[in-house]
């Protein structure tokens, strides 16, 4: 782990947060990105953990690898890259416009490609390096509303087990986590009543905590012989 660099994009909240503590708690070289300024008040809370910064838009190919080339100014290789940034416009696809679609596809999608390019050359010169995509169950079996997330997330899977095969080569490892519910801004937003609704079809009868996909990310970040897999947190859901 010495002077090598873990880059989480969208790190600042949610699961991206969790897994920049919990990297960070285990002596890793953290960096984030955010889309905007973060607050003085956030920033010296991450600085106080250790965790860098830097700000940019991944749906930009230019700011992406500037990104990348900024992470790189507080440490000597590229450890890991764990593609989070995502957003979701969810809809009836008879409802939704191609705007909401493609801005999804911009950010979940597109976006894990403008950062992994980079970070794969850099990876494929070390011989070494794990790229991590959050990926989600409806990636696996599409949902209701979500068109453009579920296409993304799909996508995102078939760029990871890509990356996995062109990066197997020079020992780059490239993995999916896809989780199911997670106590998020995302799902805090749900009604109780859709709450309730989905926790009735989940076995273990409650969302995932940010930290346990955070615990799955430091797994794939550490374990040398696992790629091109897409590991599914659910609490059974997909059962």
């Amino acid at each position: 782990m010495a002077d090598g660099v873990v880059l989480i994009t969208g790190g600042n909240r949610g699961i991206g947060l969790a897994i920049a503590e919990r990297l960070a708690g285990d002596g890793e070289n953290v960096v984030i990105t955010t889309r905007h300024e973060l607050p003085e008040s956030q920033l010296a809370a991450l600085d106080a953990l250790g965790i860098h910064t830097v700000v940019g838009d991944v749906t930009d190919e230019a700011e992406a690898q500037r990104m990348v080339n900024d992470a790189m100014k507080h440490g000597e290789w590229l450890r890991g890259l764990i593609n989070n940034a995502g957003i979701n416009r969810d809809k009836l696809m008879t409802r939704m416009s191609t705007e909401d679609f493609n801005a999804v596809l911009q950010t979940n999608l597109v976006g894990a490609f403008n950062m992994s390019k980079p970070a794969l050359k850099l990876m494929q010169k070390q011989r070494q390096g794990s790229i991590i995509h959050m990926a989600s169950v409806v990636g696996l079996t599409g949902n209701v509303g979500q068109a453009n997330y579920a296409a993304s997330k799909a996508g995102l899977i078939g760029l990871m087990k890509t990356i996995a095969k062109e990066g197997g080569l020079r020992q780059v490892r490239s993995n999916a986590i896809a989780p199911g519910m997670v106590e998020t801004d995302m799902t805090d937003a749900l009604s109780d009543k859709t709450k309730e609704a989905i926790l009735a079809e989940i076995p273990a009868k409650r969302f995932a905590k940010p930290a346990e996909i955070a615990d799955v990310c430091a797994f794939l970040l550490n374990n040398e012989y696992v790629t091109g897999q897409v590991i599914t947190i659910d609490g059974g859901l997909t059962l």
